[in-house]
């Protein structure tokens, strides 16, 4: 069942309706090969390229959409109720956008920004380490500036790093100075960079359309205009990307769990005990209920913090919120969903299993919930203070 939404524009509705049929028809029918024995979906980041859906959030100017946050994160949430990998992989995209287009001299947007919001590219976002996750201020991946001011050479290891071997250019953090968080810059690689290499993809629990892996930079140079932003400002700008991302995240955990209501709701509708619906008992019914209003709930969340975005006021906290409640409300519906189907939401037979695989990841990556927790009490205390 569609999700009742109130558009700001005429544009907008068009815009969602699109995306449903668009998901319907082109992604619908590839999702179960994928997800059942994993790999890049390139002709479905393709179909959405062409539609302009990577770049609905950007200037127009550079070949971005222009559109609202609240309206790209619905349409985020639309693919989700599809194809939750894609729907990902679109935020993803989105995030490497990001620091070019917010930080990147007006040189470099209209050298750089056209080609990354045309539809045929996709980005990675190297920001993750094997031994740096949470701790972004302890990266060790290092960029190391030429004597003549030339160029960059980047050494080190990225991790966890969707489109990893795919993706048209890497929007990469590295240390410059040996200050810690203050030591940190952004840079814009490019694939096909000589000494960039990629790992094995990593074998996950679920999401097995976004594969994941090691991005290796060895000897890897390029050149001085692929620095984004001032040297050391790579932390601010990570920080400011994550608030976007977090809510790429809360949308497309919205949209996963709305699919698991849905299916939820229908088998319950239809599968019979005791010559009644299931439905129609009371202790069922209320758990639909919930599951109702968990959905509801994180919608409302990710849209509130989307529409401070737009507005121009801060949203740190108001992301966090979102993240966290869409994506803890993923967990739970689709764990009840699995409840709803009984023995057959254990097998493959039905999709509510992988639904229920798929929303974990949802409270772990753009930082995990209990780091939202830490961001969310230290708002609190700087509103306060």
């Amino acid at each position: 069942m569609a999700a009742t939404r109130l558009m700001p524009s005429d544009e907008s509705r068009a815009l969602i309706d699109m995306t449903r049929e668009v998901c319907r028809k082109e992604l619908a029918p590839q999702v179960d090969a994928f997800e059942r024995v994993g790999g890049f979906p390139e002709q479905a980041f393709r179909t959405l390229g062409e539609l302009g859906l990577l770049s609905l959030p950007y200037p127009e100017e550079f070949g971005g959409g222009g559109q609202p946050y609240e309206v790209y994160l619905q349409v985020v949430e639309e693919i989700a109720t599809v194809w939750m990998s894609v729907a990902v992989g679109v935020s993803v995209h989105s995030l490497t956008c990001y620091p070019l287009a917010e930080y990147g001299t007006d040189e470099q947007r209209r050298a750089f920004l056209p080609d990354m919001l045309s539809g045929s590219q996709l980005g990675g976002y190297c920001l993750s380490e094997p031994d740096s996750g949470s701790d972004v201020g302890s990266m060790t991946t290092a960029a190391t500036l030429d004597a003549d001011g030339g160029g960059w050479t980047l050494e080190g290891t990225k991790a966890w790093i969707s489109h990893a071997g795919h993706a048209d250019y890497y929007t990469t953090f590295a240390r410059t100075a040996d200050t810690g968080p203050k030591g940190i810059s952004c840079f814009l690689v490019p694939a096909g960079t000589p000494g960039l290499s990629f790992g094995r993809p990593e074998d996950k629990m679920g999401l097995h359309g976004d594969p994941v892996a090691q991005v290796i930079f060895e000897n890897a140079r390029i050149d001085a205009d692929r620095l984004l932003g001032a040297q050391g400002q790579g932390m601010a700008i990570a920080l400011h990307a994550l608030d976007n991302g977090r809510l790429g995240i809360a949308a497309a955990a919205t949209g996963l769990a709305q699919s698991a209501l849905d299916a939820a709701t229908t088998y319950a509708m239809e599968r019979r005990q005791f010559g009644r619906p299931i439905i129609d008992f009371q202790g069922l019914a209320f758990l639909l209920a919930d599951m109702e209003a968990a959905v509801t709930s994180a919608r409302a969340a990710y849209l509130y913090a989307a529409r401070l975005k737009d507005a121009g006021r801060p949203y740190t906290k108001e992301a966090s919120v979102a993240k966290l409640v869409s994506t803890d409300a993923a967990m739970k519906v689709t764990t009840d969903a699995v409840q709803v189907f009984g023995g057959y939401g254990y097998t493959r037979d039905f999709p509510v299993e992988r639904y229920m695989r798929e929303a974990k990841v949802t409270q772990i990556f753009e930082g995990t919930n209990q780091i939202q927790r830490l961001v969310i009490s230290r708002q609190l205390i700087r509103e306060r203070g």
